[in-house]
């Protein structure tokens, strides 16, 4: 069985530390090159590329690492970043604890259209202006987190904040439609927190939008306006990422693995996941195990 290893410090060169960042040329010189084993965090992950060549594998979906990209990993998310030649750019982590003692709101994060948990997580493409504006950023975050100055954390706060907002600004989802509700954002996190308590038995819009005592259709409304997708995508794209990890990462068959999701019969897990994928469970799993 293949056992998924999980981060759960922040900063390996201090566990009491809730943020961090490093320069992925040092993180390649200090891995002697090597590939990391896919992984994940119990931490949000934002990888600034200048300089790239080779993947990134974010639950399991490949992205082609050049140049002048972010990538967003939401905390959960398996990841793997296979370099063929040294990167240069910033890793940068932190976690919901290092938000609190920043004055940055959870609910920010949530309202922005960058960590997404399920599904595709392509890497934002800023244009060169942008992308200066952005290094910029992490470039003074850098200096901040290896300096003594007083507050710094504070500091490196409001620059992450800056940053994100400035990353969410061009992001090519749909902008807001003006005839969705301010309320729009709370309505999104209470959606996909329902998802991720109820998904392994409940697959409906319907159901979700009942929950929250909307229709199905304001729900599918507000969550394309402000995520680019309807809430049925969200759903789907919830359980394929569950299953996916389970057919890798664990040695459950595919029957076990249907009933675990929610699925009355194998079948029908089968067809749903081959209509998403492209493959059977069977062959996915024999395709990531050789890949």
């Amino acid at each position: 069985m293949n056992i998924v290893k999980t981060y759960q410090k922040v900063n390996s060169e201090n566990e009491n530390m809730s943020f961090g960042i490093s320069k992925m040329e040092d993180i390649y010189k200090k891995r002697n090159g090597k590939v990391d084993e896919p992984h994940r965090h119990n931490y949000y992950t934002v990888l600034i590329i200048n300089k790239a060549k080779g993947q990134h594998k974010i639950d399991f979906n490949a992205y082609g690492l050049s140049n002048k990209q972010v990538f967003f990993v939401a905390p959960g998310q398996v990841h793997q970043v296979i370099e063929t030649e040294k990167s240069l750019g910033y890793a940068m982590t932190f976690s919901n604890q290092f938000l609190v003692e920043n004055s940055i709101p959870l609910s920010f994060i949530d309202s922005l259209n960058l960590f997404q948990n399920y599904g595709q997580s392509p890497p934002l493409e800023p244009n060169n202006e942008q992308f200066v504006t952005i290094e910029n950023f992490a470039d003074n975050i850098f200096r901040l987190f290896y300096s003594n100055k007083t507050m710094k954390l504070l500091s490196i706060g409001s620059y992450l904040k800056l940053l994100l907002i400035e990353c969410n600004n061009i992001c090519s989802i749909n902008p807001i439609e003006l005839d969705v509700d301010s309320s729009g954002d709370n309505l999104i996190r209470t959606f996909k927190n329902a998802v991720n308590n109820n998904y392994k038995k409940e697959h409906s819009t319907t159901f979700y939008a009942n929950e929250l005592f909307i229709t199905p259709d304001h729900l599918n409304r507000t969550f394309k306006a402000k995520i680019g997708k309807t809430a049925k995508d969200y759903i789907q794209a919830r359980i394929i990422t569950e299953a996916k990890r389970l057919l890798y990462f664990t040695d459950l068959s595919n029957k076990e693995i249907a009933y675990e999701l929610g699925f009355n019969e194998p079948a029908n897990f089968s067809a749903f996941f081959k209509k998403h994928t492209q493959l059977s469970p069977s062959n996915f799993k024999l395709h990531e195990i050789r890949s």
